[in-house]
C-alpha cells in the first residue's frame, strides 16, 4: 500500500511525499528483515535475509527509497508465501489423548461406583462393559473377547481366558467382564503410548529451508562482489546496486511457490502434506518402514473360504446359515459373514431366539434348525472329526481365523477369515523403489510367520514382527540414524513411530486417527499406491524449486556483475530484479503441470467394463474354493466322482466364460492403462493355462480308470493356478478401480 501510494504521489508531482512513503515502506521491510535475521542468528543457521537487510540499509543510506520499497515488497511477499508453504499442521495428539479412558467402574461396598480413571489403584476390581476401553492394566477374573488392534495392530478379536493380563487401551469386543487392576492409569500401557508419542515428537530435528542452504554460497559471494565494487570504484552506490539486484527474491519466492504447487498437486491425488518441510523430507526419503495391519493389509477380517463336513450341507448353505444367524450378532466377525453371504446372493432368513454365549459363540434358530456358530469345542460334542483337525491345521499354517458351524448339534462346516493384503501393495512397493526408495522394512505387532508371509508377497527387504509401540519407535530411531526415513502406519500404536520418523505417513481414509495427528502426511484415499505418487510429486517439486533457484540466482549474479561495473543504478536494478523474479516464479509454477503418475487411471467406459468384470470375478471365487474341497475329498475317498463332475460343470459353465471375457475385454484395458512392452503377457498366459487344465480335467474324467491320483493332481494344480491368477488380476487390474470398485465391494 505504501509503495502504491508513493507511486500515486510521484505521478501527481509530489516527489517529497512519494519519497516519504517509499522510505516508510523500506523501514517496514527493514523491521521485518531484522526480526527474521535475529531469529537466524539465535538458531545459528545461515540465512539469505542478511542480503535483504544490507540492501535495505544501503538503499536508505544512499537515498534510494524506491529501490528499498521494491525490495521490501518482494521480501514481504516471499515471507508470506513461505509461511503458507512451510506452515505445518501442529502434530497434536489430541485424538490420542481424547481416546484415553477417563472413567472406570469400580466395585465397592455399595455396589458399582463410577470414578475418574486416575483414581483407580492396583487391587481395585473393575467392570468393563461391552464396547468400552479397558481403563488400566489388569488381570481378567473371567474370559473376555478383546479388540487389541489399538496396541498390536492385529485386526481380529482375541479370546483371553480368566487370569490373563490385559493392557489399557484395548476394547471389550464381547460381553462385560471383571478385572483386577494391576497398575494405576498413569503407569498403564496406554498412558505410556501417549508419552512415547510426545517424546518422539519433541525430539524432531529442525528443518533447514532450501533458501537458507543456498545462502551458504550466495551470501559470501554477494558481499565480496559488493565490497570489491566499492573499493575499485570508490562509489558506495555501486555496492548498494549490487546488494539490490542480489536481493534473493528467487529464493524467497520461487522455492515457496514450487513447494506450494507440489502440495496442491499432491492434494489432488488424495495426499495431504502438512507443509513444505514435510514435502522436502518426503522427497529426500530413502528408507521406508511400513506397519502391516491396515496399511499393507485391509485391517478388517474378510471371508477367505468355507469348509464343509460333507453332504447334505454345501458351502453356500453353511455361509447362508451363518449369515442368517449373525444378522442378530454384534460380534466383529458378524459383519464380514453377513456381507460375504449377501455378496454371493444368498437368501438370509431372520433368526429366532438368538443367544450369545460369552467366550464361545452365538446360537439360535434359522429355518427351524438349531444353529451354533463359534468355537469348535462348543459347536461339536465329542472328539473333533478329521475335517475339523485339517481345517485347524490349515488355518494355523495360513494365519487364518476359524469359526465353526453346527446344525442340529451336528458339525456342518467352518468359515475361514483373513486380513487380506491390499491388491495394490506389491505394485506400490515396486513403484516406490523406482521412485528412489532404497530399502523397504515391515514393522508390525503381528506374529512372525504371518508378517513374513505378507513381507514375501509385498516384496519388503526386512521384517520386524512382534513389536509393541516402544519396539517400533526404537526401530524407527535406529533406522533414522542411517538414512532419511519414511514411516507409514494407520493405528494408535503407530503414533510414536510416525512422530519420530523423518517423515510420518498416515492412512486416514476411514476417519481421523491418532496416527493422522502425529503424521506429516495423510493419505485421505484408501489406496497406498497414492504414496508413490506423493513421492514422485515431492521430488519433482523439489527439483523444480532448485531449477528456479539456479536460474533466478544465475540471472541475479549476471545483474550483480553489471551493477558492479556501474551499468545498473539501484532503482533500475530493483526493477530488473522484478523481471528476474517473474522468470523464477514462472519456472516454479511448472510444478503445477500434471505428469504421468504411478497410480493409473481408466476412462469412464473402461471403468464400467472393469467393474462389471470384477463383479463376475468375485462371483466365481466360490468355484475356486470348491476345486480345492473336491481335491481334498478325493484324497479321502476316491470312489465318488459326482462332486468332481459337478465342479467341472461350474468350471465350464461359469469360470471359463468369465476368463474368456477378461481376455477379450479386460486385457486391452490393462494394456492401455499400464503401458509398457507387454504388461498383460503373464495374465494372458494364465488364462491359457486355466483353459488347458480344465480341458485335461474333462478328458481325464471321461476315462478316470481305477486310480484318481491324476484327477487329484489336476485339481490341486488348477487350484494353485487360479489362486495365483486371481492375485495377478487384483494387483494389476482391479486395484486400479477407484472407490466403489474392489476395495469398497470387498469391505
Amino acid at each position: 500500500m505504501l509503495l502504491a501510494a508513493g507511486a500515486g504521489a510521484w505521478f501527481a508531482g509530489a516527489r517529497p511525499v512519494a519519497d516519504a512513503l517509499w522510505f516508510a515502506a523500506t523501514l517496514v521491510g527493514l523491521a521485518q528483515s531484522s526480526v527474521s535475521l535475529a531469529g537466524a542468528v539465535r538458531q545459528r543457521r545461515p540465512s539469505v535475509d542478511v542480503i535483504a537487510w544490507l540492501a535495505l540499509v544501503g538503499a536508505l543510506v544512499v537515498g534510494e527509497a524506491l529501490a528499498g520499497a521494491l525490495i521490501a515488497l518482494m521480501l514481504a511477499g516471499g515471507v508470506l508465501l513461505e509461511a503458507r508453504a512451510a506452515a505445518r499442521a501442529r502434530r497434536e495428539l489430541s485424538l490420542l489423548a481424547a481416546r484415553a479412558p477417563r472413567t472406570a467402574r469400580r466395585y465397592g461396598p455399595d455396589g458399582l461406583l463410577e470414578l475418574p480413571a486416575d483414581q483407580v489403584g492396583p487391587g481395585d476390581r473393575l467392570l468393563v462393559g461391552s464396547g468400552e476401553i479397558v481403563p488400566v492394566d489388569g488381570r481378567l477374573l473371567g474370559p473376555a473377547v478383546l479388540d487389541e488392534s489399538a496396541l498390536t495392530g492385529e485386526p481380529l478379536p482375541v479370546d483371553r481366558p480368566a487370569g490373563d493380563d490385559v493392557r489399557s487401551g484395548v476394547v471389550n469386543a464381547g460381553t462385560p467382564f471383571d478385572l483386577v487392576a494391576t497398575a494405576s492409569a498413569g503407569e498403564s500401557t496406554y498412558a505410556g503410548i501417549v508419552r512415547l508419542a510426545e517424546q518422539a515428537q519433541a525430539a524432531g530435528a529442525p528443518f533447514v529451508r532450501a533458501a537458507d542452504r543456498a545462502a551458504v554460497v550466495f551470501v559470501p559471494l554477494t558481499l565480496v562482489l559488493a565490497g570489491a565494487a566499492w573499493l575499485v570504484s570508490g562509489d558506495v552506490v555501486r555496492a548498494v546496486a549490487v546488494l539490490v539486484v542480489a536481493t534473493p527474491c528467487p529464493l524467497l519466492l520461487a522455492v515457496p511457490i514450487a513447494i506450494m504447487s507440489g502440495l496442491s498437486r499432491a492434494a489432488r491425488s488424495g495426499v495431504v502434506i502438512k507443509g513444505g518441510a514435510a514435502l522436502e523430507r518426503l522427497a529426500a526419503g530413502r528408507l521406508l518402514l511400513f506397519d502391516k495391519t491396515g496399511t499393507l493389509t485391509h485391517g478388517r477380517p474378510r471371508l477367505a473360504g468355507v469348509v464343509t463336513a460333507g453332504e447334505p450341507v454345501d458351502a453356500d448353505e453353511v455361509l447362508r446359515l451363518a449369515g442368517s444367524l449373525d444378522q442378530a450378532s454384534a460380534h466383529v466377525l458378524a459383519g464380514a459373514i453377513v456381507s460375504a453371504a449377501r455378496e454371493r446372493g444368498l437368501r438370509l432368513e431372520p433368526p429366532v431366539d438368538v443367544r450369545e454365549e460369552h467366550g464361545y459363540g452365538v446360537r439360535g434358530l434359522v429355518g427351524g434348525h438349531e444353529i451354533r456358530l463359534g468355537k469348535a469345542s462348543w459347536t461339536a460334542s465329542g472328539p473333533a472329526p478329521g475335517w475339523m483337525q485339517r481345517t485347524r491345521r490349515r488355518a494355523e499354517l495360513e494365519g487364518l481365523l476359524t469359526v465353526f458351524l453346527s446344525r442340529d448339534a451336528r458339525p456342518a462346516g467352518a468359515l475361514l477369515f483373513e486380513d487380506p493384503i491390499r491388491a495394490d501393495a506389491p505394485r506400490m512397493v515396486r513403484a516406490l523403489r523406482t521412485a528412489g526408495i532404497e530399502r523397504v522394512v515391515l514393522v508390525t505387532g503381528d506374529r512372525d510367520d504371518v508378517a513374513r508371509a505378507v513381507g514375501r508377497i509385498v516384496g519388503v527387504d526386512t521384517v520386524h514382527a512382534d513389536q509393541d509401540p516402544a519396539g517400533k519407535l526404537a526401530i524407527v530411531r535406529q533406522a533414522s540414524a542411517t538414512a532419511p526415513t519414511i514411516m507409514v502406519g494407520d493405528g494408535i500404536n503407530d503414533a510414536p513411530a510416525l512422530a519420530a520418523a523423518g517423515t510420518g505417513v498416515a492412512l486416514a481414509a476411514r476417519g481421523a486417527t491418532a496416527s493422522a495427528e502425529a503424521a506429516d502426511i495423510v493419505l485421505t484415499v484408501d489406496r497406498i499406491d497414492a504414496l508413490a505418487d506423493a513421492i514422485l510429486i515431492a521430488r519433482r517439486a523439489r527439483r523444480i524449486a532448485w531449477l528456479a533457484v539456479i536460474a533466478g540466482m544465475g540471472l541475479s549474479v549476471t545483474a550483480m556483475l553489471a551493477a558492479a561495473a556501474g551499468l545498473l543504478p539501484p532503482a533500475a536494478g530493483a526493477l530488473l530484479q522484478e523481471v528476474i523474479d517473474v522468470a523464477a516464479i514462472g519456472i516454479a509454477l511448472t510444478a503445477l503441470v500434471p505428469v504421468r503418475a504411478y497410480t493409473r487411471h481408466m476412462t469412464a467406459a473402461d471403468l464400467d467394463t472393469a467393474r462389471r468384470l470384477y463383479a463376475q470375478h468375485r462371483s466365481v471365487e466360490p468355484v475356486v474354493e470348491q476345486v480345492r474341497d473336491v481335491a481334498d475329498a478325493l484324497a479321502q475317498d476316491g470312489t465318488d466322482l459326482a462332486p468332481l463332475r459337478a465342479v467341472l460343470g461350474r468350471l465350464e459353465g461359469e469360470l471359463l466364460p468369465h476368463e474368456r471375457a477378461e481376455e477379450a475385454e479386460l486385457v486391452p484395458i490393462m494394456a492401455k492403462a499400464l503401458g509398457g512392452a507387454d504388461p498383460t503377457g503373464a495374465i494372458s498366459r494364465t488364462h491359457a493355462e486355466i483353459e488347458h487344465y480344465i480341458d485335461r480335467l474333462a478328458r481325464t474324467l471321461d476315462d478316470p480308470g481305477d486310480d484318481t491320483a491324476d484327477l487329484q493332481r489336476l485339481l490341486y494344480g488348477l487350484y494353485a493356478i487360479l489362486r495365483l491368477h486371481n492375485a495377478q488380476e487384483e494387483e494389476a487390474a482391479f486395484s486400479m478401480l477407484p472407490p466403489g470398485g474392489p476395495e469398497a465391494d470387498r469391505n
